[in-house]
């Protein structure tokens, strides 16, 4: 007998093995609290009032929020992946550009978090950081092998502890500043644009999120899925961000291991942050597995196991290179994901023909063009980058399929009333 692939790495998800809303939101909040949030969050309080670091964060995650509902939508509708839904809107061969992207910054942000979590632990202990790094990363890339299950599972014990951490945090930082009024009246010494925040906050999730249908796939309703979705970005990611920017306001400092350090919670902060950066690692490995194995036709979970050696070796370059690594993904990213949504809600008026009923096209240009002008638009023009990217990137991709489908008319036509005659 056949084994089944109950990752359904290259196939629609079954409604027998759908999920509840219940395990679905679990696994989003693990994914969303991430605690390389808590940096970007840190990076925002440094150049922030407060009260601006509030509006930028309801903001972006507003955006992000709005943009990851409609994804979950379109997977809970149709059980595939991000990447699977890629080839309606590339084409097969197309898919594989965005397939390569999403699982390159998926490896990237594993990276980031194993070196998360090794420097503080080699605070402490003294005990190399390549030698922590190494044990990390093949202590996550196990776990990861074993999918969905393991993601849940480790998810429901992080996230209740992250949460009483990041608060504990936040009120030993709170009054070290004079309590909540001085918090308030907190002004920084080097200010930051309000674009360049808004980048970095969605920046910092926008490749997860794209990444979206890889795990609400698995609802079991549409509903669920993108109140899950939607439910887990508004409460983990403005947790996450409101946990680094309150210990950076008040301890200058936006590495949030050395804000638990000055804290003196760092020993609480290993073991924490420790599961915490492991239930989102396992997420971007299992997505990072998933996109190659798109573009490979292996198996994921032996794709997971290259994909965590790579991550790991390249573990302190990304971790000393990270606000750089977030401005790449707030340029390159957007756009697949806003390709998607054009091409399922718009041309497609939200419905799929059945995936094991397709044939799909090799190559389909004018997404292809639509996702490198997505890119020049978040680099050239004026204003926040992922957005511009968004939106320049659906509306070439709709403008351009709609065209092409006219010329085509055109074209038939005139043969139709030449054989008809």
């Amino acid at each position: 007998m056949k084994n089944i692939d109950k990752e359904f790495s290259l196939t629609a998800v079954p409604s027998s093995y759908r999920n509840g809303f219940w395990k679905t939101l679990v696994v989003m909040l693990g994914l969303t609290f991430f605690s390389a949030s808590m940096w970007s969050g840190g990076e925002l309080g440094q150049g922030l009032s407060f009260i601006q670091f509030i509006a930028i964060v309801l903001a972006g995650n507003l955006i992000l929020g709005a943009y990851t509902g409609l994804l979950a939508y379109m997977a809970a509708k149709t059980g595939l992946s991000t990447h699977l839904l890629a080839r309606y809107a590339f084409g097969e061969k197309g898919s594989y550009l965005a397939s390569f992207l999403l699982a390159f910054t998926q490896i990237g942000w594993f990276g980031v978090g194993t070196a998360m979590f090794a420097v503080p632990v080699q605070k402490v202990t003294g005990i190399d950081i390549y030698v922590l790094i190494a044990v990390a990363g093949i202590l996550m890339t196990f776990t990861a092998y074993f999918g969905m299950k393991a993601l849940a599972m480790i998810s429901f014990i992080a996230v209740p502890l992250i949460a009483l951490l990041g608060g504990t945090s936040v009120i030993k930082a709170t009054e070290s500043l004079g309590g909540w009024q001085g918090l308030l009246q907190y002004e920084p010494t080097e200010t930051m644009t309000l674009a360049v925040a808004l980048t970095i906050c969605i920046g910092s999730f926008i490749s997860a999120g794209t990444l979206t249908p890889d795990f609400t796939r698995f609802a079991r309703r549409k509903r669920s899925a993108v109140i899950a979705t939607v439910v887990a970005f508004f409460i983990g990611n403005s947790l996450m961000f409101l946990f680094g920017a309150v210990g950076s306001v008040a301890t200058g400092q936006a590495d949030i291991s050395e804000v638990m350090f000055m804290q003196n919670l760092i020993l609480p902060a290993i073991i924490v942050l420790g599961l915490n950066i492991w239930t989102t690692n396992d997420n971007a490995l299992y997505a990072s597995g998933l996109g190659l194995s798109n573009i490979t036709k292996i198996p994921k979970h032996k794709i997971v196991i290259v994909n965590g050696i790579i991550g790991t070796l390249g573990a302190m370059w990304l971790y000393e290179n990270f606000v750089g690594f977030l401005t790449m993904l707030g340029s390159a990213l957007p756009s697949i994901g806003a390709i998607l949504l054009a091409d399922f809600f718009i041309i497609h008026r939200g419905n799929y023909r059945a995936f094991h009923e397709m044939t799909f096209k090799a190559v389909n240009w004018i997404a292809l063009f639509a996702w490198g002008a997505g890119i020049a638009a978040a680099t050239l023009l004026p204003g926040i980058p992922p957005i511009n990217a968004l939106i320049s990137s659906a509306v070439i991709h709709v403008v351009g399929t709609k065209l092409m489908s006219a010329k085509e008319k055109e074209v038939m036509l005139p043969n139709t009333e030449k054989v008809g005659h």
